[in-house]
């Protein structure tokens, strides 16, 4: 059960994800959280001290949505992983797009507020870890660059469909295809010579 700072946090974010930063004020997440005015500023005493604390709830439930997603795969194939990576890019556009609206505007408002910028890449990086995991689980002999990539082509394939919903959203073939890419494309070791480009198997 979330405690009642736990319910303003949330009804702050469901501000920000909606209507953006500059609706959220004390006042506004009062009248979202349905509480008596001064509330929020019972508990944060000025506005950025709300938004430092906005970054920590955020932090805290986008970590747990992703978690629930993380626990459920083990990829080893590009296919397997560009589903699974599919699958988390329709749930921050669609069942969590709020949440994920939050995100951008908290990175948009770190560009301006140093305070942000830490908590918010601590967030970022616990993702990273489980992307570079699961792209070495496919193979992949660079996975930290293989993150950088694959991470802002999901950032970007989500941000658009953001702004322009498509109703038939799957992005599943495309990020199989990323993948497939950046997998294949690296060299391999040749016995007794240099590195090569990885040939596919001949068929039998």
């Amino acid at each position: 059960m979330p405690s009642r700072r736990e319910l303003l946090l949330d009804a702050a974010i469901r501000v920000l994800g909606e209507r953006g930063v500059r609706a959220v004020t004390h006042r506004a997440v009062d009248a979202e959280a349905g509480v008596a005015a001064g509330a929020t500023a019972n508990y944060f005493s000025t506005r950025e001290a709300l938004f430092e604390a906005i970054v920590e709830r955020f932090s805290q439930r986008e970590r747990a949505n992703f978690d629930d997603i993380a626990s459920t795969v083990c990829p080893t194939s590009p296919a397997e992983l560009g589903r699974a990576l599919a699958a988390f890019a329709r749930d921050g556009a669609g069942p969590n797009r709020t949440l994920t609206l939050s995100r951008y505007a908290l990175l948009v408002e770190s560009a301006n507020n140093p305070g942000l910028r830490e908590p918010m890449a601590t967030a970022g990086g616990r993702v990273s870890t489980w992307f570079a995991n699961w792209l070495r689980l496919i193979g992949s002999t660079d996975p930290e660059q293989d993150t950088h990539v694959v991470g802002n082509y999901i950032t970007g394939l989500v941000l658009h469909q953001l702004a322009i919903p498509d109703p038939h959203f799957d992005p599943t073939e495309k990020i199989i295809s990323l993948l497939e890419s950046l997998i294949g494309a690296r060299p391999t070791p040749i016995p007794g010579g240099t590195a090569g480009p990885q040939q596919p198997d001949s068929p039998s």
